[in-house]
């Protein structure tokens, strides 16, 4: 039985604090900034190791920080506000990263930006067109990942946006063009899935490789566009698997706010995937049972770790550990193996404020614990 039981984990990015926002400005923080800092920091002791930039942020010279070091005291926030949550994965709330589409893109060539749109949370990223052979400058999230190893007292993990959504959030120009004749449906078909195993392949994979490299054991793939179009989930798999194949890693894939049971039993094909980790507490209402797909996984015979969203990310009510331990205990019935899971929030948490995030982890944590008491009787 691996321990602890019930092993905690984040799943996503949290919101920036304002005083790292200002502070990547390079603008004085205000009062409420300042203020926000020394509670956190009194609560966390993130700033700690970087005295120096702490201090100048608190006088009113950030300046003399400049915005990568304030980034990187974003970081270590975000890290030690995991950390002291309890959490046995952590990574730093991605802290240095905008969203989850423009800055892969732009580690690669054969991009052109044609401007912003909307997404889901009323956000806006830029899109961009593939427009020629795709080509990585550089392997990405490298240096992100170093400072996380270097400061991260539990396991690090980090998230890697996947193929399939890279190429189902860009405009493909670049391989529809090389379709003979009419352009119709088995053309757009066929130039996507050449599209998403050349991002696998060429960018998504020497980023992995050079992950490893560095000490990274640990790998969540993001493919939050798989459930926008279940009758491509094969395409998903395809991707994942040119993108995974042959390393030695744990992998895990994300996937949120979709029916699975479209989904399946397409993904279950997903070779390297040890773990789904998927949101469950969002559709678990009066009068629904979130936790009843998972029934489907074992109608199919899975029996990889699921990583169990007991919280939703996009409500401010704090749920308790009572209804976590709850959840975690429906999940065993339906999967018959208390060991499979992992527990986290829905998503990430960068929708909630700070301190609403806060609670919700600790209910993860908390819930967690009590199932842990439930599930390690002698029986056991």
């Amino acid at each position: 039985m691996r321990s602890p039981l019930f092993p905690t984990q984040e799943i996503g990015s949290l919101a920036k604090p304002r005083w790292q926002l200002m502070g990547q400005r390079t603008e004085p923080l205000d009062d409420a900034a300042k203020a926000d800092f020394r509670a956190w920091d009194a609560r966390t002791h993130f700033a700690e190791e970087m005295p120096a930039e702490r201090a100048a942020l608190l006088e009113g010279r950030p300046r003399e920080v400049g915005p990568e070091r304030v980034r990187d005291l974003g970081a270590m926030f975000a890290i030690r506000f995991l950390e002291d949550a309890g959490l046995d994965r952590v990574y730093d709330g991605e802290a240095r990263r905008i969203e989850m589409y423009e800055y892969p893109i732009r580690q690669m060539r054969g991009f052109r930006f044609q401007g912003h749109v909307r997404s889901f949370d009323h956000k806006y990223y830029l899109k961009a067109a593939v427009v020629d052979e795709l080509r990585l400058e550089r392997p990405y999230h490298v240096e992100e990942f170093d400072f996380v190893r270097l400061h991260a007292k539990a396991v690090p993990k980090i998230p890697l946006t996947g193929p399939y959504t890279l190429a189902d959030w860009s405009y493909n120009e670049y391989y529809l063009a090389r379709q003979k004749g009419w352009k119709g449906r088995g053309a757009r078909r066929a130039a996507q899935r050449e599209f998403v195993v050349d991002l696998a392949r060429r960018a998504i994979r020497p980023t992995i490789h050079a992950l490893i490299e560095r000490g990274c054991r640990v790998i969540q793939i993001d493919e939050p566009a798989a459930g926008t179009h279940p009758d491509e989930a094969e395409l998903v798999v395809e991707g994942f698997n040119a993108a995974t194949e042959g390393f030695d890693a744990e992998f895990s894939m994300h996937i949120c706010y979709s029916n699975y049971r479209d989904l399946l039993p397409a993904l279950l094909e997903a070779k390297q995937c040890r773990q789904w980790a998927w949101e469950f507490a969002n559709r678990d209402t009066d009068g629904h049972d979130g936790y009843a797909v998972l029934q489907a996984l074992a109608e199919y015979g899975d029996t990889r770790e699921v990583g169990l969203g007991v919280v939703d990310v996009h409500r401010d009510s704090v749920e308790s550990p009572e209804v976590v331990r709850a959840r975690i205990a429906r999940a065993v019935r339906y999967l018959g193996d208390p060991d499979r899971i992992w527990v986290n929030p829905d998503c990430g948490l960068r929708t909630r404020s700070l301190p609403v995030a806060r609670a919700k982890l600790d209910a993860v944590v908390r819930g967690a614990a009590l199932a842990r008491a439930d599930f390690s009787s002698p029986r056991r």
